[in-house]
This record gives C-alpha cells, sequence and structure tokens, in this order.
C-alpha cells in the first residue's frame, strides 16, 4: 500500500501556515503594487528577514501561490485574484478566520477527551475587541463570496421585511437589500458584533434600509412583521434543543405564508459526508461550547416539529460547501 496519503496529510499544515504567513505580511499585496520583484525589495517592504524571507517565498513557489524568474517574484494568476486585498475575488479576509483557529486545531486532542472547547468563543465575540473585529471582518470576507452564490436563490419576489438572526456583519443583508430594493432587514446579534455590522452597512449606503438590533438571540424576542427570516452561518453552534427553540420562536413570528432559510455546513445521514463538514463539525466543536455539523435529516426533522411545511434541504454543490433549506409557515 502506498503511505503517500498519510504522510501528506501529516505535513498538510506546512502550506497552511505558509499561506497564512505570507497573507499577513502582505506579501502578495506587495507584489500586486510593485510588480515583480527581487529578495531585497520584497524584505524591505515586508520586514522580512533576508534568509527567512528567501525560505517563505521560495515555499509560495512550490505551493504555486507564487512564480519565480531569474531571482524575480511575481504574484500567480490564482494569487493575484483570490489573495491580494480589493480584488473583485479576494479571500484575504476570509482565510484570516482559519488562521485564528489555527492554534485551536493543535489542541484537537484535548477537546476529544474533554469533549469541551479549546478557547471560549467569548474571545471573538466582544471580550477581545481585536479578535472580535477581526473574526467579524473575516465572516464579512466571507460571506461576500457566499452570498454572491445564494443570494441569487433566494426566492425573495414580493418579500417586505428579513430577520437575519445571528447575521453578523450583516453581509447577506446587504446583499439581499441591495438585490431586492423593496426590502428592510434587521439583523440581530451581539452588541459588539452588531457595531461593527452597522459600520459595514453604513459603508454600503444601506443605513436606511438595514439596520441592526444588538441583543442575544437565545432570549432577545424576536420582533413582528416580518415575512422572511434567515439563519444563515448560526446553528451549529447550538445544541438541538436550542435550535428547535429558534425555529419555533421565528415560525411565531413570521406573518402566515412567511419563510425560513437555513444556510449551514451539513452533512448527509451518515455524519461523515461530505469530509468538508465533517471537519468543520470537528473545528466548530474547538471554539464553541456546543458546535458540531447535523445531518440535512436534523434540519428537516426541526423544521416540522417547528410548525412549518414544505421543508426542503438541498446542497448547493460545488465549489459551496454549504446546503441551503428553506421551508414555508
Amino acid at each position: 500500500m502506498d503511505p503517500n496519503r498519510i504522510v501528506e496529510m501529516a505535513s498538510a499544515f506546512y502550506e497552511s501556515a505558509a499561506l497564512f504567513a505570507a497573507s499577513d505580511l502582505g506579501i502578495f499585496k506587495t507584489l500586486a503594487a510593485r510588480g515583480p520583484s527581487d529578495l531585497d525589495v520584497i524584505a524591505s517592504a515586508c520586514g522580512l528577514d533576508r534568509r527567512g524571507g528567501r525560505l517563505l517565498l521560495d515555499a509560495c513557489v512550490a505551493l504555486g501561490l507564487l512564480e519565480k524568474d531569474a531571482g524575480r517574484y511575481r504574484n500567480t494568476p490564482e494569487a493575484a485574484l483570490f489573495l491580494v486585498p480589493g480584488s473583485p475575488a479576494d479571500l484575504s479576509g476570509a482565510i484570516r478566520y482559519n488562521r485564528d483557529v489555527y492554534g485551536a486545531w493543535g489542541r484537537l486532542k484535548e477537546m476529544a477527551v474533554t469533549g469541551k472547547p479549546v478557547e471560549k468563543p467569548e474571545v471573538h465575540l466582544g471580550e477581545d475587541p481585536e479578535r472580535t473585529r477581526t473574526f467579524v471582518l473575516a465572516m464579512h470576507g466571507r460571506a461576500m463570496g457566499i452570498g454572491q452564490a445564494v443570494v441569487p436563490r433566494l426566492d425573495l419576489a414580493g418579500r417586505r421585511r428579513v430577520l437575519d438572526v445571528g447575521g453578523g456583519p450583516g453581509t447577506y443583508s446587504v446583499l439581499i437589500a441591495e438585490a431586492h430594493p423593496g426590502l428592510e432587514c434587521v439583523v440581530l446579534d451581539l452588541p459588539p458584533v452588531a457595531a461593527i455590522a452597522s459600520e459595514i452597512i453604513e459603508r454600503a449606503g444601506l443605513s436606511g434600509r438595514v439596520r441592526t438590533l444588538p441583543g442575544d438571540y437565545h432570549v432577545t424576542p424576536f420582533p413582528g412583521g416580518f415575512d422572511t427570516v434567515l439563519f444563515f452561518g448560526v446553528l451549529h453552534q447550538e445544541e438541538p434543543d436550542a435550535i428547535r427553540d429558534l425555529l419555533k420562536r421565528a415560525h411565531d413570528a413570521l406573518e402566515p405564508g412567511g419563510l425560513v432559510y437555513v444556510l449551514d455546513m451539513m452533512t448527509d445521514a451518515s455524519r461523515t459526508r461530505p469530509k468538508f463538514s465533517a471537519l468543520f463539525g470537528v473545528n466548530m466543536a474547538l471554539t464553541a461550547e456546543n458546535g458540531w455539523v447535523f445531518s440535512d435529516e436534523d434540519l428537516s426533522g426541526w423544521l416540522n416539529g417547528a410548525g412549518f411545511r414544505g421543508a426542503a434541504v438541498r446542497p448547493l454543490g460545488p465549489p459551496m460547501p454549504h446546503w441551503l433549506a428553506s421551508a414555508v409557515r
């Protein structure tokens, strides 16, 4: 049998570490601004040690993130598109979340033994302002990419008011408001998160139609008068009883004929497929008290139990690892 798969799996974190370091040091941004540059130019611009910088740059070449010709480095087309801040498909902000949980994955054995997260979720939900801002902006970056694929799939024709529960940076509400000029959106999330969401909403010029409702969705009453409720990337950090409660409260807050949409990582009934979802469940358990990934069958049952009808749960398909569910009050 060939051991290469195991060996590659054991060293896969080398690639992540190189990607995170190059992104954090501004290497891709520098090369986008300066064009092909030699080691000395990059080291001066990014504050690198000459020897250490060369090793990192050459590793990025080996990974296909940079190209090297006659001692001069330049971004590959892939890096130029996805890793340069401000590019149309920029992922540099989104991958900061992966960087921030990098250390937690090194303590996976501890979580498996104790069943407890290895870092407090409060750290990135208000307790540490810098981590909170990094987390919320990373979620904004991820949601910008995800939202381009998801928002066109939402049947919002004729809808008037959307309640975005646990809406984080408000990105989905912003994208929905841009796509549907007649809609108003309310983003419910913790006060430190909602404060950053307000900045994003204001920058988008949508403060008149998208507003925040600071609060804890576990206990803050859901306002009435909504015809759509969103749970986008929220339920994977809740235990089943809490999910049942949230869906029941959403049902009660909706007007007759109102829609609920759930966007999340899910598995099939085996709880092992797709691979990314199974691994994402581990990631959530490392960073949230009740973090996990549920199955599509679980969600269908909860929606039906909350009183919704016509529940449909479908994977979005490559390259999106998410599933989208909808049901009617």
